[in-house]
């Protein structure tokens, strides 16, 4: 058996096989992206990575009462239903995963964007958003 082997890998169609394949079945193919389900508040949005679905707190962001709407209207605007997503986790909060977000197609972070707009403020009261004292 063994010879029959060395027989079909000495044809040269037969390596163009073998190269192919182990090319196909080596090759890492295209990773599902986490993409934006539901805007459900001001900070908090509801991702799906294809097999479940999380509840996620921008991190290290505040929005006050009277900008929620135009911050969720905001957050509509720059990431429309199924728009894939980058997520960097920062913990936990409250029992929902605390990240940053950013559309898989750019590096715009949300919370950064919402405090840019004027619609939020840093929020660095949670123990992932502690920036270390500069000294």
């Amino acid at each position: 058996m063994p010879q029959l082997r060395v027989q079909a890998l000495k044809h040269p169609l037969a390596v163009l096989w073998v190269l192919i394949l182990t090319v196909l079945l080596s090759w890492p193919g295209t990773a599902l992206a986490a993409e934006l389900l539901q805007v459900r508040t001001a900070t908090l949005l509801q991702i799906g990575d294809g097999n479940r679905n999380y509840a996620v707190e921008l991190a290290c962001v505040g929005v006050d009462s009277d900008d929620q709407a135009a911050a969720m209207a905001w957050l509509r605007q720059e990431l429309p239903r199924r728009t894939r997503v980058n997520l960097r986790p920062y913990g936990e909060h409250g029992g929902l995963l605390l990240a940053g977000v950013s559309r898989l197609d750019g590096d715009r972070d949300m919370a950064a964007g919402l405090i840019a707009a004027g619609l939020a403020h840093p929020e660095i009261s949670l123990p992932a958003c502690h920036v270390p004292e500069q000294g």
